[in-house]
């Protein structure tokens, strides 16, 4: 016959009963705060003393003790209980005397043998970074079975963050490992950054036949995108089912190939997603951003917008550097506003302030941008690092850290500081015991190609814990050209198309090196951009598709007119034969074009800023000069090399770039 009992609603009625105390246990005044614990004594069954606890909006560390004393006065063996009650405390942090509390109750009852109680205890003493009492549990079990020792490994790998050699000892302890073990020790390395290990023991996984699930395949396609190890991402990818769309798996392919440069399948399993999440906007702005595809990083925030899913602080940190590369002055305008309205108080508030500082500076509004760095409640070091002088940092007593060194490292760079780069470089780990990463290996690779110095730059690659990403090769070919070396060039673009194959940038490059050789027929033309009234405008060389294209080149004509009259006379004497006379006259390149549109379309003295992506010619950034000082106008032109702040005839380059 089955036994019926009231609902919690109505226990919770009736005069409370409260449970002896000695002074060995803990106190019972819980029962001030769930009553219902007071009627545990009279409960004959498992499932009226679950169902009390599950309906408990507030369990707090005595509610187990209260829970056990009430199993042991109604003669009913708590397994059950327990192992719900110590699954809840070990699954979130707890003060060390609770998990005391539980264990020596377990200890009481002599449940500590049973083998779900002591997988439990095991996962809730490491879940908590007790990893020695943990330890401890384990050994002195009889279940040292394929069950603790996962539960060993999984929670110990999630809370040693760095002991990774101590979990991987107790994971090969496990003779029969399932697909939980090889998840949960994958899981550790990823958490540690410990990519290459993860993808070795994840071939050491399919060589035992055993079936990864979506959380072990995530896993390792993230591996393979910060390790760029597009084949066996690739191989990963053949083994998801056709029509498995599992938002999580997806999100994670397209971050690998996005960071591969694999662009047109990138987006293809973006359209092909069911329903985007906010990870799959981001993740795929994220991938444009980092393949220098700026304008379809824009582009695809704005889609974003339309279909009515609210960025975050991540979305907001990947649009912001397209912003600064493109000039959107307006579009980050916006994304001020809409930091200042809906991400205050994010983790991130921060780093998107410092983005954003970042974003000003790269727009050439200098004051805009020391205005944010004032406003700033926490200046961050990155922040300091990027206004200040490392001598006022060491004065006041700032410690740099491993961004303040890049800030260091890129000033030398483009300063041409050999020495100076090779002080700071070497007093990172010497004098400040600071690991060099990827950022600082580039900016040292940088400044020895622009010194000419190949065969030390290429040293510094061979030596470093990294493989080189397509920065650091950019940044040689970028050398190639200064120095006219373009067999190293060819070698080095071949490397770099191997890893980001749909990369642009890598073309651009050698297309410039080409140029200086001669070789037109292989060059990409420069392109010039520009923003107004938040449209951003391109323009090549020659360029006549624009819809105002009759009134630009009026506008041109009047340009180089009034040019001629203050005494200005392009040298053609670097310009191929091969180029037609009407180019020669530096008319049509892409960035005079773009200066053109900005005079017929904004009012007078408004500041203008352009884009290019390529280094500004001689001729033109005289010519250049020379306009602002016509027009009065303060121009900003940002190139592959630097900016450029032109006023009143004068650049901020002095003419040095």
């Amino acid at each position: 016959m089955a036994l019926s009992y009231p609902p919690l609603a109505v226990l919770t009625s009736y005069p409370f009963h409260f449970l002896p105390s000695s002074s060995s246990d803990p106190p019972y005044d819980i029962l001030r705060n769930h009553p219902s614990l007071s009627l545990l004594s009279n409960c004959k069954t498992h499932q009226s003393l679950r169902e009390i606890h599950a309906q408990m909006i507030k369990p707090d560390s005595t509610t187990p003790n209260t829970l056990s004393a009430s199993y042991s006065s109604s003669a009913l063996f708590p397994h059950t209980l327990t192992v719900s009650l110590t699954r809840s405390l070990s699954s979130r942090r707890s003060k060390t005397r609770t998990r005391k509390q539980i264990h020596v109750q377990a200890l009481k009852l002599g449940c500590d043998l049973d083998r779900y109680v002591h997988t439990s205890l095991i996962s809730m003493y490491a879940r908590n970074g007790s990893l020695e009492d943990a330890r401890k549990v384990f050994d002195t079990s009889p279940h040292r079975d394929v069950v603790s020792c996962t539960a060993l490994v999984t929670a110990t790998g999630y809370a040693s963050r760095g002991d990774v050699l101590s979990v991987r000892k107790m994971f090969d302890e496990i003779h029969e490992k399932d697909v939980v073990s090889w998840k949960a020790m994958i899981t550790g390395y990823v958490e540690n950054g410990s990519y290459k290990e993860v993808l070795e023991l994840f071939k050491e996984m399919m060589r035992t036949n055993v079936r990864p699930d979506e959380g072990t395949l995530v896993n390792v396609v993230s591996a393979c995108a910060q390790s760029r190890s597009i084949e066996l991402g690739r191989q990963v990818h053949s083994w998801v089912d056709d029509d498995d769309d599992g938002l999580k798996i997806v999100n994670a392919l397209i971050d690998l190939y996005s960071r591969c440069g694999y662009v047109e399948t990138t987006s293809g399993l973006f359209e092909g997603l069911s329903y985007k999440d906010v990870v799959s906007w981001n993740t795929l702005i994220s991938g444009y951003t980092h393949t220098n595809l700026y304008k379809e990083a824009l582009l695809l925030f704005q889609e974003m917008l339309r279909s009515g899913e609210s960025p975050n602080d991540v979305t907001i940190l990947s649009v912001l550097p397209a912003c600064a590369h493109l000039e959107a002055i307006d579009i980050g305008r916006w994304i001020h506003v809409y930091i200042d309205k809906n991400l205050k108080g994010v983790t991130n508030e921060t780093p998107l302030r410092t983005s954003l500082i970042d974003k000003y500076a790269k727009c050439g509004d200098i004051e805009a941008a020391q205005q944010m760095f004032n406003s700033m409640l926490y200046r961050s070091l990155s922040a300091n690092a990027a206004f200040d002088i490392f001598s006022r940092m060491r004065k006041n007593g700032v410690e740099p850290d491993d961004i303040t060194f890049v800030g260091l490292l890129s000033a030398c760079s483009h300063s041409g500081l050999l020495d100076l780069g090779r002080y700071i470089f070497k007093s990172m780990t010497h004098d400040y015991d600071i690991a060099p990463k990827l950022e600082h290996y580039g900016c040292m690779i940088d400044l020895l190609g622009h010194s000419g110095l190949f065969k030390e730059a290429e040293e510094i690659m061979h030596t470093m814990p990294m493989e080189p990403d397509g920065v650091v090769w950019c940044s040689l070919l970028k050398a190639c050209k200064i120095h006219g070396n373009l067999e190293l060039a060819e070698s080095f673009v071949q490397k770099l198309i191997k890893i980001e194959p749909e990369n642009s940038g890598s073309h651009v490059l050698l297309s410039n090196i080409y140029a200086t050789a001669g070789r037109w027929e292989d060059k990409v033309p420069g392109c010039s951009s520009i923003e107004v009234d938040s449209v951003v405008h391109e323009f090549i060389i020659g360029d006549k598709l624009h819809p105002q294209s009759r009134e630009i080149y009026r506008m041109l004509e009047e340009m180089d007119g009034l040019l001629e009259e203050v005494g200005f006379v392009p040298d053609t004497s670097e310009v191929l034969q091969e180029m037609e006379e009407e180019w020669k006259s530096l008319m049509h390149h892409s960035e005079k074009l773009a200066i053109a549109f900005e005079l017929i379309s904004t009012k007078p003295g408004t500041k203008l800023t352009i884009v290019k992506n390529l280094r500004v010619c001689r001729n033109c950034h005289e010519a250049t000069k020379l306009i602002s000082k016509i027009y009065k106008r303060e121009i900003i032109v940002r190139d592959r090399t630097r900016f450029h702040h032109l006023k009143d005839g004068v650049c901020s380059c002095c003419d040095y770039w």
